[in-house]
């Protein structure tokens, strides 16, 4: 007898409508336990309005979103984190001038005393940074040290171990390397693989297939609001998804017209 695995967190037929502008029509999409699923789509596509529906940020003008097979409305980004969703944006919501233990903890900072002498415990704080970023396979100098002086890669890798740390069954990562050197994407894409050996489900926004290939078990492209299908891993290369992400018929059609020169 086959059991089929339940998934973290599932959408069927996300529709979403900004006035008379269409930015998704249909889109399904799942993620489970322990596993990277990599969302793909060039400029445009709908990734972003689509993590921002998952995240809270915005509701769905149609579709269902079940989480951990319920099915769930979520009004705001407090409900999505309530609910094991964390998202990692581009900006990273952090602040240069302060440690990197004060940025993991912001906003949920351990205390100790009580009344009118309770204060931020900076012993215990710094002790849980530099521990959970060696678990992410990170070695701060300190944890005094300001995350301004971090790599763009490190600051991804603080923010990531800070979601986990804090709860997050389900990950989204909004274009984690889109702005960094060869070295700090090798030591995000670890971070990922790491994460996701937690049991933690990792869904990774991108534009690179070759980042998305080294680390993600299935593969789901986005193209002008609609999802073109989901691969699992083995099952399509590196070139075919890029064939998908680009409109591989029109670029044909745009090839032959020129002669063959793309």
């Amino acid at each position: 007898m086959s059991t089929s695995v339940q998934a973290l967190v599932e959408m069927r037929g996300i529709e979403k409508q900004f006035g008379n502008v269409i930015a998704l029509s249909g889109i399904s999409f799942s993620i489970n336990a322990g596993e990277c699923h990599c969302l793909l789509g060039d400029n445009g596509a709908g990734k972003s309005t689509f993590i921002k529906i998952m995240s809270g940020v915005h509701a769905p003008s149609n579709g269902t979103m079940l989480v951990n097979g319920q099915e769930m409305i979520l009004r705001n980004p407090r409900e999505a984190i309530n609910a094991g969703i964390a998202t990692v944006f581009q900006d990273l919501a952090m602040i240069p001038l302060m440690s990197v233990a004060r940025n993991f903890f912001m906003g949920r900072e351990p205390t100790k005393g009580w009344g009118p002498f309770k204060h931020f415990d900076v012993k215990h704080a710094n002790e849980v940074t530099m521990a959970e970023m060696q678990r992410m396979g990170i070695r701060l100098r300190e944890p005094e040290q300001a995350v301004g002086t971090l790599s763009g890669g490190e600051r991804q890798c603080v923010a990531i171990a800070r979601a986990v740390y804090f709860g997050a069954k389900v990950l989204i990562l909004d274009e984690p390397t889109s702005a960094l050197g060869v070295r700090q994407t090798a030591n995000v894409l670890a971070t990922i693989d790491r994460v996701r050996k937690l049991g933690v489900g990792v869904i990774f926004i991108t534009h690179n297939v070759r980042h998305a290939m080294a680390v993600g078990n299935r593969f789901t492209v986005i193209n002008r609001g609609k999802t073109l299908g989901t691969a699992t891993r083995g099952e399509i290369t590196a070139e075919q998804l890029q064939d998908l992400m680009a409109g591989g018929q029109e670029l044909a059609v745009l090839e032959g017209s020129l002669g063959g020169t793309i």
